[in-house]
């Protein structure tokens, strides 16, 4: 989540995050602005780092215990964004310790590199991992049968490998510019510095909102578009049960969380970059608004398993949580799931909402 540099102004304001290269701002209140810098945040921070961390590794290690070496493909791509948020958590450390020192940064410059680059990271493969799950979805509901010739888990590990190749590209800017920067008092920040900011600033925000939100925003809601459009056919299609119906319901309701938790997420942060370029001294409500966008963006690394294990309800199973039947749909004769509900509930939201053959 990269903020930009404006010369503007000293950097004694500046927002002591690691990848949020120094914003400057001319801030009444001194005083609270350092409780809110140096209590508020790193204590939001840390609750979200230790429910993200906790949230991950229940979700890697229920899906592991469930797959074990024959993962199949939606359990690939899970696992891979929740090593993406969980990786991105475990270096969230750093960035408290930074509000913590009022912005200073005293691990040395490759330190703040590496940390700046698992932040950017986070931010593009992620995104870039849900795209592919929802395309994903896509597929194995709307193209059932021609799609698993190749929905395979090798190619599914293929594509996160080319995806994480790509964020790798994308952050091209930051291996270039994340460093040490001169804060007053002879302290030394860490963030992102543009060559020219008052030029660059503008490229660098519309690169990041097109790839990291606005493109991947629109693949998603196209896709679950057409996910439900394909969920109401099939519904009608088979028989009016109570248990399908309910089924019905809850992958609606599951899509919606899915792509609302992106856009709420993510939205705040991206309008606030896209408005900063239109303001010339940003003003004091600027600053808490953008501090609580950034939260709300690290806020998705410890939400996507939540999400998993509250409405998933094959999570729910594994972890010992009582499924009422009617939502879990009937069981078989001989007491086993039957072939469309044990296709439905397969870890991941939406994941083949009718009976389909093969993954």
């Amino acid at each position: 989540m990269d903020f930009k540099t404006n010369h503007t102004e000293s950097l004694n304001s500046c927002i002591p995050n690691s990848s949020k290269a120094v914003q400057n701002f001319s801030l009444p209140g001194d005083s609270s602005r350092m409780s809110y810098g140096s209590f508020i945040m790193p204590t939001l921070f840390g609750i979200i780092c230790l429910l993200g961390i906790i949230g991950n590794s229940l979700v890697i290690c229920t899906v592991l215990k469930k797959s074990g070496p024959s993962s199949s493909v939606p359990d690939i791509f899970i696992i891979s964004l929740s090593m993406v948020d969980l990786l991105f958590l475990l270096g969230m450390p750093f960035l408290i310790h930074q509000l913590l020192g009022n912005g200073a940064w005293h691990f040395g410059e490759t330190m703040c590199t590496i940390i700046t680059a698992l932040d950017a990271n986070s931010q593009f493969t992620s995104t870039y991992i849900l795209t592919a799950m929802s395309i994903d979805r896509y597929l194995a509901i709307v193209y059932p049968f021609t799609s698993t010739r190749f929905r395979k888990p090798p190619v599914a590990i293929l594509v996160i490998c080319v995806l994480w190749a790509l964020s790798f590209l994308s952050i091209t800017p930051v291996w270039l510019y994340a460093q040490l920067i001169p804060l007053p008092g002879g302290l030394l920040g860490c963030g992102i510095q543009l060559p020219d900011p008052q030029r660059d600033i503008y490229w660098y925000t519309l690169y990041q909102f097109f790839l990291v939100f606005a493109i991947p925003f629109v693949l998603i809601t196209v896709a679950y578009r057409r996910i439900l459009l394909k969920m109401v056919r099939s519904s009608e299609a088979l028989m009016s049960q109570r248990c399908t119906r309910a089924r019905t319901k809850r992958l609606t309701r599951t899509a919606i969380a899915i792509c609302m938790a992106f856009f709420i997420c993510w939205a705040p942060f991206h309008i606030l970059q896209l408005a900063q370029l239109a303001m010339t001294r940003p003003t004091l409500p600027f600053y808490y608004a953008y501090n609580v966008a950034i939260s709300l963006g690290y806020a998705n690394s410890c939400l996507n398993p939540f999400i998993y294990i509250l409405l998933g309800q094959n999570f729910q199973r594994r972890l010992g949580v009582p499924v009422r039947p009617a939502a879990a749909g009937q069981a078989s004769p001989n007491g086993s799931k039957s072939i469309q509900e044990d296709a439905i509930e397969s870890g991941q939201p939406l994941l083949h909402l009718v009976s389909i053959s093969g993954r």
